[in-house]
């Protein structure tokens, strides 16, 4: 592969057998799908342009396969669940980097981001199909927070790196419920359709020159919680992270042999200088180059929005317009039909939540998401393409950022077969 550079499920079943949800429509439902349409089609069952669920992080994560394997040369070998980070404390994202324990292999950027080498012992585990999974445990942080899983192309051999130094693409991105850590269920899993990784992951080329590190990112402030939470006086632990792999053989490998990155949790707003093509703005066009004509190929998006303050931008849906040369590949607007499949998590007292279920249009009315509940991959399929430039632009014309404040994160890459 050409890396383009720019000018068994155990933890997951105990997770929730020892965490069990309290009574109600709840069931721990947090996946995401991927678009499947030139103009923004899904699967799934939702309506319009809107990702839908699929299926619950347990239940993707312990399904078997369906007794034949991806190339029809015999039986498949059994899924693989492969524990990539398991229990990892995350601390006070705003504090001096602790120097508190971490297990073998596990590399602490920050408070708020870790990282370990996807071992030749894991690599070789990994079959056609990849889902990826997230368990967030309640410590001393009860607010909703900003999470995520990034992938790092890092130098053969090299000890440890400097994120902003290596090429990394974000797969993956959730927010996390109001938890105390006193009440169930304690825990929340996450999962996602994540099959695009795969040719990534076993590229003999990129495999030559890299060793690919998995980070976890779970920003956490345990302020509110030491005064608010029983146990967290004087604490600055805030979550515990556990990210899993399950991989089996039920469909292809997705065939690319091109990755370009482009941007990975990058500002997007309008009124930071370098955060949209100009001030008063927003839209954001990113050029990039393919090497060579391609006979398919895909971009991969993630975007949320936040801003919290009165009229932010976390509580007002807006519609968003991708293009590529021109041509308008995707439109959509964020939010899910209702976040209370996630209530029973949100164990916080909260003003998202509030005392009693909400209906479905009173959620519609200003959620872009729900806290508990994953942010949408949005696989954005491009077709055969010719080598040379091309113009990426992602448009919210109607997003205001009141008084300054407020940031949709933007991360994008492009594979090409």
């Amino acid at each position: 592969m050409k890396l383009r550079r720019v000018s068994p499920c155990l933890l997951v079943l105990l997770a929730a057998c020892n965490n069990p949800p309290p009574t109600g429509e709840s069931t721990g439902e947090a996946t995401a799908t991927e678009t499947t349409g030139e103009t923004g089609e899904t699967t799934g069952t939702g309506e319009g342009t809107e990702p839908t669920t699929t299926s619950t992080a347990t239940d993707a994560l312990t399904d078997g396969t369906d007794g034949t394997d991806s190339t029809g040369d015999g039986p498949p070998p059994a899924p693989e669940v492969i524990p990539v980070l398991e229990d990892i404390v995350f601390y006070d994202g705003y504090a001096a980097t602790v120097d508190e324990p971490i297990p073998d292999g596990v590399i602490r950027h920050n408070n708020a981001l870790v990282a370990t080498r996807f071992s030749d012992e894991m690599l070789a585990k990994v079959q056609t199909s990849l889902k990826l999974g997230v368990i967030v445990g309640a410590l001393c942080d009860n607010y909703d927070r900003l999470g995520g899983v990034n992938l790092a192309l890092v130098p053969k051999g090299a000890q440890t790196y400097v994120p902003a130094e290596v090429e990394r693409i974000e797969v993956a991105r959730f927010i996390t419920p109001f938890m105390d850590m006193n009440k169930h269920p304690m825990t929340v899993p996450y999962q996602w359709e994540a099959s695009n990784l795969v040719p990534i992951l076993k590229d003999p080329d990129l495999l030559a020159e890299y060793d690919f590190w998995f980070e976890l990112s779970i920003f956490g402030v345990p302020y509110a919680a030491n005064e608010e939470v029983a146990g967290c006086a004087g604490r600055n632990d805030t979550q515990l992270g556990t990210l899993l792999i399950q991989t089996d053989s039920k469909k292809p490998a997705p065939e690319f042999g091109v990755l370009v990155p482009l941007a990975i949790s990058e500002d997007f707003n309008n009124y930071a200088e370098g955060a949209s093509d100009e001030l008063g703005t927003t839209r954001k066009t990113v050029q990039f180059e393919l090497p060579a004509d391609t006979t398919n190929a895909q971009l991969v998006l993630i975007t949320s929005n936040h801003g919290a303050n009165a009229g932010g931008e976390e509580y007002v849906r807006r519609e968003h317009y991708v293009y590529v040369d021109g041509e308008m590949v995707l439109q959509y607007k964020p939010g899910r039909t209702s976040c209370e499949p996630f209530r029973d998590f949100n164990t916080q007292a909260n003003g998202i939540y509030g005392p009693y279920p909400r209906s479905d249009a009173e959620w519609q009315s200003f959620s872009n998401w729900c806290p508990g509940d994953v942010i949408d991959t949005r696989i954005i399929p491009w077709g055969a393409q010719s080598g040379g430039m091309h113009e990426f632009v992602i448009d919210v014309p109607d997003a205001t950022f009141v008084d300054a404040q407020g940031n949709f994160p933007f991360s994008l890459y492009v594979q090409a077969q």
